[in-house]
């Protein structure tokens, strides 16, 4: 049951890092992040005296407000204060994920002109910058050190940090890059106080509530809604660190019980497909579900175990970062099992679309977040797909010292074209086909969007991946498959390819045919994804 709003934000909060100081002398001694698994924990107290410590050190190496510093590593308690550091002092972050190679970590951090990078050795070793290691706050190969002992006596009314102005560069954040080569996103304070504010106005987090960060810090959608949001109500984060497969993340959500669970699709999907799935399409749960009353018996037993594999304390799921697959979605709103989905992007520092549970509209992905607007771009936008575009105080100042992609992506009027394809209901629901980049046209002039062939092919268990690419006038399905899936389903490689026609039938009976695909070609291995899980499509087309 939903908890009494706290609201975190009052009108006259306008400094995204005033809030931060408010949340470090209110919660002085509540925990504050946690390595998951670990004995590493630091109360907002201690996060208060490492903060004054680096920003010691900052002044220390010549580091001044609006120079740049870079954070690369994986989710820890040490990445969170790095941030806190950073972001307090002024500087601008620019946050690498740690998936990246050391070669693009390199190209980010010259592109981007940072004067220094935090990371764990495992990075430092190949890189050529000027580096702060992110285990023990240490110069790599310079003298430079604070004393901890200086700052034992620190107390909450020492606190006291750098003003922002709403539209000065806060954080320069890379793209992950599933369409194409990574840009630098500039992120004003505008709207990361906008994100939060909107956090602040639909989710119930109370101080001192549990929350588990498993998504990269790196990624606007982590970042702000696992991790900052969280932070500003002075909730004790959890940090996962190691590779959340449906296993780990079972555990430690049961561990943890967080208030809220906030997950990329194909966390859940994996969790659904694996789990789930397999039993109701036994013989015996496929005769109970056939029968009206006994139906609703077993989707009751359905919800309250997948409610206990998250924990089993949460109000609400959030799922964004990702299109959802429809069979999975389905499923969810025919056990009503407490969910949403939302819409965004790092460009937006993510948040575009949001609904609450209780009002969401399956299929879509909520309505326009306050303080944004979306309209489509299309002469009939409820049932003509087309770019979606958004405007508001979310909305970038632009690619970091890339023009032309800026003016591309920005319109003159302020609209920023996502990319995205979709219609808008005349509620003001929005629902989306595909990405402008991936739509194919079809041999008779039609738009054939990938995604949702991928959906009609995804229906089969057995195919765990799959894209969808055009071949001259054809459109092929590229799928892995792995060993597991094969023994469950009782193939070999071999029984599976003289299976594919069959396959192949059965899956373009669902689509029209204009988007029936003409052959399925099996791939060696995963296909090679973004951090946040998207399969980077354009290596393949």
């Amino acid at each position: 049951m939903a908890k009494a709003k706290t609201r975190l934000f009052k009108p006259t909060d306008t400094s995204i890092i005033g809030m931060m100081e408010n949340t470090l002398r209110r919660n002085w001694n509540r925990p504050c992040v946690t390595n998951y698994g670990t004995d590493e924990s630091y109360t907002y107290g201690d996060a208060a005296k490492m903060i004054a410590r680096l920003h010691r050190l900052f002044q220390q190496l010549g580091i001044e407000p609006g120079n740049k510093i870079a954070i690369c590593d994986k989710n820890n308690a040490h990445w969170a204060l790095s941030f806190f550091a950073v972001f307090s002092y002024g500087a601008v972050v620019v946050p690498i994920l740690s998936e990246f190679n050391i070669e693009q970590i390199q190209n980010i951090y010259e592109h981007s002109e940072s004067s220094l990078i935090i990371c764990g050795e495992k990075y430092a070793k190949g890189l050529k910058a000027r580096i702060l290691n992110i285990a023990d706050f240490t110069m790599f190969d310079e003298p430079y050190a604070i004393d901890m002992s200086t700052f034992t006596d620190f107390q909450p009314d020492q606190v006291s940090y750098f003003r922002e102005r709403p539209d000065d560069l806060a954080l320069l954040s890379y793209t992950s890059g599933s369409t194409g080569r990574s840009k630098g996103v500039m992120l004003p304070y505008r709207s990361i106080w906008s994100n939060c504010h909107f956090a602040d106005e639909v989710l119930d987090f109370m101080p001192g509530d549990n929350t588990l960060s498993i998504l990269p810090l790196a990624h606007m959608y982590g970042f702000a809604y696992d991790f900052f949001f969280a932070f500003c109500i002075g909730c004790h984060i959890h940090f996962l660190t190691k590779t959340p497969s449906p296993h780990v993340v079972i555990k430690a959500f049961g561990d943890i019980r967080p208030v809220v669970v906030i997950v990329v699709p194909l966390i859940l999907e994996k969790i659904v497909q694996k789990q789930i799935f397999p039993i109701l399409r036994t013989h015996h749960i496929r005769a109970l579900t056939a029968i009206p009353i006994l139906r609703e018996v077993v989707y009751r037993q359905i919800r309250n175990k997948l409610f206990s594999a998250l924990g089993g304390n949460f109000y609400e799921c959030i799922i964004g970062g990702a299109a959802f697959n429809k069979e999975v979605e389905e499923f969810l709103h025919q056990i009503r099992f407490p969910y949403t989905v939302g819409y965004g992007m790092t460009e937006c520092g993510p948040i575009i679309g949001y609904e609450d549970k209780h009002l969401f509209v399956k299929g879509s992905c909520g309505k326009a977040a306050p303080r944004m607007e979306v309209k489509i771009d299309s002469k009939d936008p409820q049932n003509q797909p087309g770019e979606i575009l958004t405007r508001g105080t979310n909305v970038m100042l632009g690619y970091y010292k890339n023009e032309e992609e800026t003016l591309a992506a920005i319109d003159e009027e302020g609209w920023l074209h996502t990319g995205d394809l979709g219609t808008i209901d005349s509620r003001g629901n929005i629902f989306i086909r595909g990405r402008k980049k991936t739509m194919l046209l079809g041999a008779n002039g039609q738009n054939v969007y990938p995604e949702e062939i991928e959906d009609a092919i995804m229906t089969h268990t057995l195919f765990e991946e799959s894209v969808v690419v055009q071949r001259g006038e054809k459109l092929v399905a590229l799928v892995y498959v792995s060993d597991p899936a094969l023994e469950h389903h009782g193939l070999t490689r071999d029984t599976l390819l003289q299976k594919l026609d069959t396959y192949k039938r059965h899956i373009n009976s669902f689509l029209p045919a204009f988007a029936n695909i003409s052959a399925i070609e099996v791939q060696d291995k995963e296909f090679e994804k973004t951090p946040k899980r998207s399969i980077r499509r354009y290596l393949y087309t």
